[in-house]
């Protein structure tokens, strides 16, 4: 019982969570943004290839 009041005093385990989440939530933008940059990126570079040719 002892333990259990300690573990739920302590704020580390919620902290470590708490970044986690926010880990998750930053990949999830970043991979957003770079698929999006990239297929339109490819667009763009697949357009000035045609044009110069």
């Amino acid at each position: 019982m002892e333990l259990l009041r300690r573990l739920w005093r302590q704020d580390e385990g919620q902290d470590i969570a708490e970044y986690a989440v926010m880990l998750a939530v930053i990949l999830v933008i970043v991979v957003g943004t770079v698929r999006l940059i990239g297929s339109n990126a490819n667009t763009v570079f697949s357009s000035v290839a045609s044009s110069i040719q």
